[in-house]
């Protein structure tokens, strides 16, 4: 199947009020894993790599071009997304490799000067047809906009998508980057809220340490776009632990990246059709997100 664009995910989702899985890829076994989910679960997927993670690669290239090749012999659409960069450079390079959308966070700036640098980024990806994602709020560590008690204001959050012409928006509801406990404490109702407000589809970062229940109503609440990383590294990590522990003598990685992978998949598809199959709400229909 030809490489999907983002919008053609994203859109019908957001239409129907229905969640649609972005996953972040670390290593080739990721994105083979997440795939994988996909088409064992029959729904599409977004494969997601961060600057950190194209940093650890060296370049984004190496990682970039295998998830693409991935997505585009997968049986399901799937897009390729690059997630919390910092780095206009970088925003160029996954354009011209051929990303689909790009996630540009400079929410680290002050208000006026995060709004010129995200325009002037969504001016850039708009020309060649690329999705742009931003967050509101400031970001510190992985903490930062999603931290507890700090939260998106729907007006703030209206003004900023009319200023950038973004097309999506992550939004701090209560959830925080990086969390090992699935506890975190959503506001649905600001979920509402901001859907209601800013007329594109909101972007919900930090998912990991959200429970499936809360995963499901926060889509059906008027959340989009669910970012996981965390919760599939500690998948991942487990399985590989669990089959050096009874097989201490193993060298050969195959033998246990295979089994971490095959479990990620699964969780893969078994976190898809949570949000697939959240109850709809009346909710406000999309906006045009394509690009002029």
């Amino acid at each position: 199947m030809p490489l999907s664009p983002v919008d053609d995910i994203i859109n019908p989702a957001y239409a129907g009020v229905s969640g649609v899985g972005a996953f972040n890829v670390v290593q080739i076994e990721h994105a083979e894993a997440i795939v994988a989910g996909a088409e064992s679960a029959g729904l599409p997927v977004i494969l997601q790599i961060s600057e950190n993670t194209a940093g650890y690669h060296g370049s984004l290239a190496p990682i970039g071009l295998a998830s693409l090749a991935l997505a585009r012999t997968a049986q399901v659409p799937v897009a390729v997304h690059l997630d919390h960069a910092e780095s206009a450079a970088l925003v160029r390079q996954a354009v011209e490799l051929g990303f689909a959308s790009v996630m540009f966070d400079a929410s680290k700036l002050p208000y006026e000067e995060n709004v010129a640098a995200t325009r002037e980024i969504t001016d850039y990806c708009h020309r060649a047809n690329v999705l742009v994602e931003a967050e509101l709020g400031e970001v510190g560590g992985k903490d930062g906009a999603h931290a507890p008690g700090v939260r998106t204001d729907p007006d703030e959050a209206a003004a900023f998508v009319a200023a950038t012409a973004v097309d999506s928006l992550a939004v701090a509801v209560g959830s925080s980057h990086a969390m090992l406990t699935r506890d975190a404490v959503l506001d649905f109702g600001l979920i509402a809220r901001l859907r209601a407000a800013v007329g594109v589809p909101l972007v919900l970062h930090g998912s990991s340490g959200v429970g499936d229940a809360d995963l499901a109503e926060a889509v059906a609440a008027g959340m989009t776009k669910v970012n996981v990383s965390t919760h599939l590294n500690k998948t991942f990590t487990r399985t590989v632990r669990e089959y050096l522990g009874a097989h201490p003598d193993t060298v050969d990685p195959r033998k246990y990246l295979g089994p971490a992978r095959a479990a990620v998949a699964e969780e893969v598809a078994r976190l898809l059709r949570v949000l697939a199959s959240a109850p709809a709400q009346m909710l406000p229909g999309p906006r045009s997100t394509s690009s002029t």
